[in-house]
Order: C-alpha cells, then sequence, then structure tokens
C-alpha cells in the first residue's frame, strides 16, 4: 500500500482482500466516485482505493455520502458482472445501525414504496418503487436533558436490514415511522442533530452499514464481511453503554453452506495478500 505522508490524507482501512475483491470502511462524508454531487470534492473512495493499492477496481454496490462502513469492489470486470447480479437478485444481506429520535419500535417491517427524490422531474411524477426494510431496537438510553420541549431526551439504537435499495431508504423509512435518524440534515429536526454535534462530537449523519453478507464470487462460499462504525459513532455507542452492539472492526467470515448462510458458524477467511 501506499505510504502516507504528513501531507496526504489517511489510507482507507481495508477489512477484507483476496484475489477477486477487495472491502474497506468507507469515511462518513466521502463520495464513492466522482458524480455531479462532488462540487469541489477531490477525494473519492473509488480513485483512493485505486491509488491505494495500485490497480483498478470496479464499484459493485454504493454507499450514500453521508453513510460509513462496509464498501466492497471488484477486482476485475468479470467478478464485478458476477456480484452485480448477486444484488440485483437480493442476495446480498446489508446490516445497518443508526441512531434514532425516541424509543423505536421493538420490531418493524416497513413495506412503504418510494419516489425518487432527487431527479430531474418533480418527485410527485417519479414511479414508485417498491420498498423494504426491517428494523429492530437494540439499545435505548434517556438523557436528562432539555433538548427539545421534553424535560429529557430519548434516543434508540436500531438496526436495520434493507430487502432493497432504493436511495435514502432506511432514513426514509426510519423517519416515516417518526423516528429519524440523528444527523439526517432533510428528514431530521435540527435542534437534535445540532445537540449531537456540539455536545456529543456527532457532527455526521449517524447511519453506518455495519455488515455485508453474500456468496463469494469465485466459489459460492458464504462470506460476511463487517465493519465497526467510525470514531465518533463509536464513542458515542460507548458513552451510552452500547457497545456490546459495536462490529467487530475488520472481522470477516466464510462458511461453506450455501443454502443457508446463518445455520452454520463462520471460520476465518485467509486472505491473499496482493499488496504491490
Amino acid at each position: 500500500m501506499s505510504a502516507c505522508t504528513p501531507d496526504s490524507p489517511p489510507p482507507l482501512a481495508v477489512i477484507y482482500r483476496d484475489a477477486s475483491l477487495i472491502a474497506v470502511a468507507k469515511p462518513p462524508g466521502m463520495l464513492v466516485h466522482r458524480t455531479a454531487l462532488a462540487r469541489g470534492e477531490t477525494r473519492f473512495v473509488l480513485q483512493t482505493l485505486r491509488d491505494q493499492i495500485g490497480r483498478h477496481v470496479y464499484p459493485v454496490h454504493r454507499l450514500d455520502r453521508p453513510t460509513g462502513g462496509v464498501l466492497l469492489f471488484a477486482l476485475d470486470p468479470a467478478t464485478a458482472a458476477t456480484l452485480g447480479q448477486t444484488f440485483t437478485d437480493h442476495r446480498a444481506a446489508k446490516r445497518y445501525l443508526a441512531v434514532v429520535r425516541g424509543w423505536g419500535p421493538e420490531t418493524l417491517t416497513v413495506d412503504a414504496p418510494l419516489r425518487e427524490e432527487d431527479g430531474i422531474r418533480p418527485k410527485a411524477e417519479m414511479p414508485a418503487q417498491p420498498a423494504v426494510t426491517h428494523l429492530r431496537r437494540l439499545a435505548t438510553v434517556e438523557m436528562p436533558v432539555a433538548i427539545d420541549r421534553y424535560p429529557s431526551s430519548r434516543y434508540s439504537l436500531m438496526e436495520a436490514r434493507p430487502e432493497t435499495g432504493r436511495r435514502h431508504q432506511i432514513r426514509r423509512h426510519l423517519a416515516r415511522c417518526g423516528h429519524p435518524i440523528i444527523g439526517d440534515a432533510k428528514h431530521g429536526k435540527s435542534i437534535h442533530n445540532r445537540y449531537f454535534r456540539d455536545h456529543l462530537a456527532c457532527p455526521h449523519l449517524l447511519l453506518t452499514a455495519a455488515s455485508l453478507t453474500l456468496p463469494h464470487p469465485a466459489d459460492g462460499r458464504w462470506l460476511t464481511l463487517e465493519a465497526a462504525p467510525d470514531a465518533a459513532f463509536a464513542a458515542l455507542m460507548t458513552r451510552f453503554g452500547w457497545q456490546a452492539h459495536l462490529p467487530r472492526d475488520a472481522a470477516d467470515h466464510v462458511t461453506n453452506d450455501a443454502a443457508n448462510p446463518a445455520g452454520e458458524p463462520a471460520t476465518p477467511a485467509e486472505p491473499i495478500d496482493e499488496t504491490p
């Protein structure tokens, strides 16, 4: 990997690599690749990772700009095509962690079609596309601080498992059920966002892609990739007593049970070191 000089940004954290693919922990606030949203940005995950490992990489899925966590790339076009089909066929299971306002539901499946919000045409003219998210409350906290109109403030750590991949799906579904994610400027409430920014050192959206499970494109073994949240998110979870829900940092596992990946204990993978 390339060296990090005092004037250069830190390298991306590689959480898994073998001959076919590579996964990194995407920092929140970083665009995956150059788009019309760049507007002066100079650092992108795709180009940074390419320069870091000295070879082309091929994106196979996406994370929104403010979302951190597991991001997977193929190392050749054939693998990219296979992985792309895996995501299209909904054979990749994604798990997210989010800090939301209020005490979220213990379990809830939100089945609510979504229209594209950021298209050229008005939102009302866009077709509604199926969108399903499974939610589960993992932990709660009540702070003796009157941030809004109540004498105390309640928050939850939620697990979100989307079946579909619509733009801002998790953010919009949580907001729809009355529990917007902290740091969500569009769907949340600014007074809570500001409190977390100014008093709890959390200046960004508190949503992270904690894990990704899918069949390996080379041999079909089930691969689970996990990444801990960024430092600010992890520190907040510890402060709230939620550290038991922190994913293992840079953990990856493989199981040979292609039919039921959750039914067998995972065994550690042995990535191939191809670092130039």
